[in-house]
């Protein structure tokens, strides 16, 4: 009879370092943003709507594969799965804005920043333990959902 403990044990044991790599990756990347300029957004000029279109679908398609993802019923891959979408709601959130300017006119540069204000409000909740359950969560997510679609029709 093999020893399926030791197989068991091998398998779920490259999820944490998997998870902890992401985690590290996504903290450099937000930590990154934060300590950027603001100026160099605002001096970049006006942004062109493929590139805006672009960041979100980018952005979209993050927060939905982590969100979705499945690494088994392991008490640390549920963990990690979790994880990595808060870190995609709220890198997802602040790459937005690092693409759109605060002065940047336009409908579809609103919409963006309102997604990406959604996107980044979201994360915060997920962080301080809001569930399914929380009606502020659930009033965020239903903004988000409403804004997404928006910028979807402002990009078509």
């Amino acid at each position: 009879m093999p020893d399926t403990t030791y197989s068991n044990r091998t398998a779920a044991g490259w999820v944490a370092p998997a998870a902890l790599v992401i985690a590290l990756v996504a903290a450099v990347l937000a930590a990154w943003g934060l300590l950027r300029s603001d100026d160099s957004a605002s001096s970049a000029g006006s942004v062109d709507k493929t590139q805006l279109c672009s960041a979100f679908e980018t952005v979209r398609n993050a927060v939905s594969l982590q969100t979705n993802a499945n690494l088994g019923p392991d008490r640390v891959a549920t963990q990690a799965v979790a994880a990595n979408a808060r870190l995609a709601t709220l890198g997802g959130g602040q790459y937005l804005r690092w693409q759109v300017s605060d002065a940047e006119p336009g409908e579809l540069a609103d919409a963006v920043r309102s997604f990406a204000d959604d996107l980044t409000e979201i994360g915060m909740g997920q962080l301080a333990g809001a569930g399914s359950a929380d009606q502020a969560q659930t009033e965020r997510m239903n903004n988000a959902q409403t804004t997404a679609a928006r910028v979807d029709e402002l990009c078509a």
